[in-house]
């Protein structure tokens, strides 16, 4: 069992910045970040291997977020720069045995989720 505790989330003016952490109780392979606005499905937003630190990122965060972790404190960011009032959404970490995947069903432990607000 892994437990992952989300924080970081508030409310901020577009072209704001926000930092998300996901402290981590242990490790499986991947782990990474999703986000589901109101009446969306959950949307893969980035993700990073523990060993390597290899990430991959969504088209549509390319260029203005950034997932990284730190090994020695187990706990995985998302630095979200450039914010745009389409990013609102709760924001989920999750954990995988999968390497590098984007499919939710293949992330199988979750967080609690953080609220992300960006105002116009």
């Amino acid at each position: 069992q892994v437990q992952l505790v989300e924080s970081g989330g508030g409310l901020v003016q577009a072209g704001g910045s926000l930092r998300l952490s996901c402290a981590a109780s242990g490790r499986l392979i991947s782990m990474g970040w999703f986000r589901q606005a109101p009446g969306k499905e959950r949307e893969f937003v980035a993700t990073t291997e523990w060993t390597t630190a290899i990430t991959y990122h969504a088209d549509s965060v390319k260029g203005r977020f950034t997932i990284s972790r730190d090994d020695a404190k187990n706990t995985v960011y998302l630095q979200m720069n450039s914010l745009k009032p389409e990013d609102t959404a709760v924001y989920y970490c999750a954990a995988s045995r999968r390497y590098l995947t984007i499919r939710p069903d293949e992330y199988v432990y979750w967080g609690q989720g953080t609220q992300v607000t960006v105002s116009s």
